[in-house]
């Protein structure tokens, strides 16, 4: 069981939040392994509410023009409400990582038109060949939503030791009422994130960093 422990947390260690990505293609039966593998997340009762819309090829293409036309027209409409605030250290977590992010790529913290360039590479998908839309059914609620947070991440994690990169992307989420419509997904699905994936390309300065982690001891609280 050693072994299998130093297997999962090598693949946590080395994921990370792809922000740019080459072309090439990740092939189906790779994906199906990465979707199949996911499913196999606990939820509640079994209930297993979350479903992905994955795309490939020209459906990719057509899908990041529509959500940059959107983001670039529409105000954000999310299925569930944006954090009212970050406080504390997760506020400044945050921040922390925005300003890896721009002290990778170049741009100077009071650069505004730089920072919002940057922003809407979330809208073009980073150039991944692929996005996976993850929605969960909306009658089960905050639970659904909660139960589908598993998917994801034992998603990502699949990806990762099956040399797939992944970038979970809550911006996405703010054109539900786009995606729902582009894709045809009825009105009872909740759009909750996207997850672009790919391969991802290792000489962009914007992969070239990697976020922090609390310790231990800011999130075990150990009683008895």
């Amino acid at each position: 069981m050693a072994d299998a422990f130093e297997t999962l947390r090598g693949l946590m260690t080395s994921r990370y939040s792809c922000r740019a990505f080459r072309p090439d293609p990740v092939p189906e039966g790779v994906i199906a392994r990465i979707v199949e593998a996911a499913g196999r997340a606990p939820s509640w009762c079994n209930a297993q509410p979350w479903q992905v819309t994955v795309t490939q090829g020209a459906q990719t293409d057509a899908f990041r023009q529509a959500l940059l036309e959107a983001a670039a027209s529409k105000a954000p409409a999310p299925d569930l409400p944006w954090p009212e605030s970050y406080p504390g250290a997760h506020g400044a977590r945050r921040r922390t990582c925005g300003y890896q992010l721009y002290e990778a790529v170049g741009i100077a913290r009071d650069d505004r038109d730089a920072r919002t360039a940057q922003s809407m590479r979330n809208f073009a998908l980073f150039d991944a060949p692929h996005v996976a839309i993850v929605h969960s059914e909306a009658a089960l609620g905050a639970y659904g939503a909660m139960d589908t947070g598993g998917f994801v991440t034992a998603f990502m994690l699949a990806a990762r030791a099956l040399g797939v990169d992944t970038i979970a992307q809550a911006s996405v989420a703010a054109h539900a009422p786009m995606i729902r419509a582009h894709f045809d997904l009825p009105e009872t699905r909740l759009i909750l994130c996207a997850i672009s994936f790919g391969y991802g390309d290792a000489d962009d300065p914007a992969n070239g960093f990697r976020t922090e982690r609390a310790g231990l001891d800011d999130i075990l609280d150990l009683r008895g």
